[in-house]
């Protein structure tokens, strides 16, 4: 589902997206976040939106995906007053960890987190910048569960529509809302 937002914040957020061509090969049109980062006005209002979220969700703890979405995750958990749990590329985080392989385009890819950051009682919210193939997202959500913690949620700032992020995580959301903010 695309979360409630205002005409006018939606316009906002949108206005400070870029467009870039052939990035970061040929054919791609990336979608450049930096200009909505600079903009305090239009990263408070995302940011808002994402506490409201978190509100709605029932969320004790936030969980942002390398590395984007530590940038959104991190103001939430703050301004929410709850927990900010990294999830990083494998080999990064020092201690014991938990870990997740999943499928990339061409190969596989793994995710860690701490074993002792989420634990049974926790509701986490997932947040990260885009949706698209669902990948990351969908081994965030079985990191979470083999914690312990519940899926209270997942929300991005911009789901890309073209892609199947949205099906492919509809049974590891296992009736957890998806939330995007934008839909391009």
């Amino acid at each position: 589902m695309t979360a409630p937002l205002s005409d006018d914040v939606r316009t906002l957020l949108l206005s400070r997206i870029k467009d870039v061509a052939d990035y970061p090969k040929p054919g791609v049109m990336f979608k450049d976040i930096t200009p909505l980062l600079a903009d305090p006005e239009a990263f408070g209002a995302l940011t808002g939106a994402l506490v409201e979220l978190a509100g709605q969700y029932g969320a004790t703890k936030i969980v942002g995906l390398e590395a984007r979405g530590f940038i959104l995750a991190a103001p939430v958990a703050v301004q929410a007053g709850i927990g900010f749990v990294p999830v990083r590329k494998a080999g990064k985080l020092p201690g014991a960890t938990l870990a997740q392989s999943y499928e990339l385009e061409y190969g596989t890819a793994e995710i860690e987190v701490h074993a002792e950051d989420l634990a049974a009682g926790d509701r986490v919210m997932v947040i990260d910048d885009v949706l698209a193939t669902g990948g990351t997202a969908e081994a965030s959500l079985s990191l979470i569960r083999r914690a312990g913690a519940e899926v209270a949620g997942v929300a991005v700032l911009m789901e890309l529509s073209f892609l199947p992020g949205r099906a492919k995580l509809a049974g590891a959301l296992a009736g957890a809302p998806l939330d995007a903010l934008i839909v391009v």
